[in-house]
């Protein structure tokens, strides 16, 4: 198996300062950045696509989710929706901001991609089980194959991260390694 840089790209999903902050495992925000710029990097070097995805929801308002506080304020606090610093690179990179868990619904994403002649994805970020996870159903449901960054994703447990991980990416993506992912882009 090869990867086309000009037909894969990466999708960044939620790697924000609100997010990257959160209690995360298995591991931190930080190191789930630093695989993701890793990673990045190399997409870029072979100039394929890197789309950073934020979710911002509107009037600064908390997610539409029933979490007890102090899990999410009212209203999130100012720069949480900004990319994580030295994440982006402006000028390439394609910036999508959406309001939901996935980074295809209601984005636009899946008509820029295929503009460009996309028709694989691989998926990083925050969280395995939430954004990432949507983001892969998105793509199949969009005719994209999909692969998934393992050691560049992390959600807010262990459990739910192995979970998304082992049981259900396997049966829409195919997971893999930065280093094994970085190797595949010929």
């Amino acid at each position: 198996m090869t990867l086309s840089p000009s037909s894969t790209a990466l999708v960044l999903v939620d790697l924000q300062n609100g997010v990257v902050g959160m209690p995360l495992a298995p591991r931190t925000g930080a190191e789930v950045v630093a695989a993701a710029t890793q990673l990045a990097g190399r997409f870029r070097e072979r100039q394929a696509p890197v789309v950073t995805v934020t979710v911002a929801y509107p009037g600064g308002q908390a997610p539409p989710v029933d979490v007890p506080p102090p899990a999410v304020p009212e209203t999130m606090p100012a720069g949480w929706d900004q990319l994580a610093d030295g994440l982006a690179e402006p000028g390439s990179d394609l910036p999508v901001v959406k309001q939901g868990w996935g980074a295809f619904a209601g984005t636009g994403l899946a008509e820029t991609l295929r503009e460009r002649g996309v028709d694989t994805v691989v998926i990083a970020g925050i969280a395995t089980n939430f954004g990432v996870e949507q983001t892969a159903r998105e793509a199949i449901s969009n005719g994209f194959a999909v692969l998934v960054a393992a050691d560049a994703t992390s959600s807010v447990s262990e459990e739910y991260h192995e979970f998304s991980l082992t049981r259900v990416l396997p049966m829409i993506s195919r997971v893999r390694t930065v280093d094994e992912i970085g190797k595949l882009l010929s």
